[in-house]
């Protein structure tokens, strides 16, 4: 009898054991996965951002050249140039909307897969998604950043002129009293 229930007791033990590893290693797997794709964001980001920078210095190029041209022929033909340029303009940056858009759409392919693979495959796009409303809400905080900064210094800017405009009906020279000052 108390042989049986220390061969029990040990049996739990190792079995015990056993859980808390593989959690360990599922864990280790977990962090490691977590790491790769926050290596493989970090990357992407830092593409964009270099892609972005060279967009920019593009159309930075492109706009030097257009005002170049624009102010050799400043006449009614040149002007309506400009506007269909820029009607062409909006078009191209739907078309980057789009294109980003279909980048980040994946394929869902399921029809192949067993139950296992399924719940992987719903955990891993659930992964995604909270990495997508992660990133949705600090841009969103950046945003509400922004709009406060902006507000703040408009603000300055009100109180300076109005500061400025004060001193400048005051002190500043000007006819008193049918004599200039």
């Amino acid at each position: 009898m108390h042989f049986e229930s220390r061969q029990k007791e040990e049996d739990e033990l190792v079995a015990l054991k056993l859980r808390i590893e593989r959690r360990r290693s599922e864990r280790a797997e977990q962090l490691r996965i977590r790491a790769e794709r926050e290596k493989e964001r970090q990357t992407r980001m830092t593409e964009e951002k270099l892609r972005k920078e060279e967009e920019e210095a593009r159309r930075r190029a492109e706009e030097d050249a257009k005002k170049k041209k624009a102010f050799s022929n400043m006449s009614f033909g040149g002007y309506l140039q400009k506007v269909e340029k820029k009607a062409g303009k909006k078009l191209t940056e739907r078309e980057k909307k789009t294109k980003i858009l279909k980048e980040r759409r994946r394929p869902l392919n399921i029809d192949h897969l067993n139950q296992e693979k399924l719940a992987e495959k719903a955990k891993e796009l659930w992964q995604w998604m909270y990495q997508l409303q992660m990133e949705k809400f600090d841009l969103k905080e950046k945003l509400k950043k922004q709009k406060y900064e902006i507000s703040l210094l408009r603000n300055r800017v009100s109180d300076h002129q109005k500061v400025k405009s004060t001193k400048g009906a005051r002190g500043g020279k000007g006819k008193m009293g049918g004599q200039w000052k």
